[in-house]
């Protein structure tokens, strides 16, 4: 078993539906830009009022596993992104 290394970056995901939907569309969001996601943790959830109408929101970690480097010269290459 090899080890690996991961990576954590806090995404905030908003919906006009529910917490559960602002997850998703956060998540959906993350996954157009980062690879290899693994999980998430939800640090936080608040709603707002926006015009009269209930605003979801959630702050999220998510966190990627890093690419493998195998060569010295390598290092810029395994950002994740």
């Amino acid at each position: 078993m090899s080890d690996s290394i991961f990576k954590g970056v806090e995404i905030v995901g908003t919906s006009s539906q529910s917490f559960s939907h602002a997850i998703e569309v956060a998540v959906a969001c993350a996954r157009k830009t980062l690879h290899n996601l693994s999980w998430f943790v939800v640090e936080e959830m608040r709603g707002g009022l926006q015009q009269g109408r209930l605003q979801y929101q959630v702050t999220l970690r998510v966190f990627f596993k890093l690419d493998d480097i195998d060569e010295p010269g390598d290092a810029g290459e395994g950002n994740g992104t």
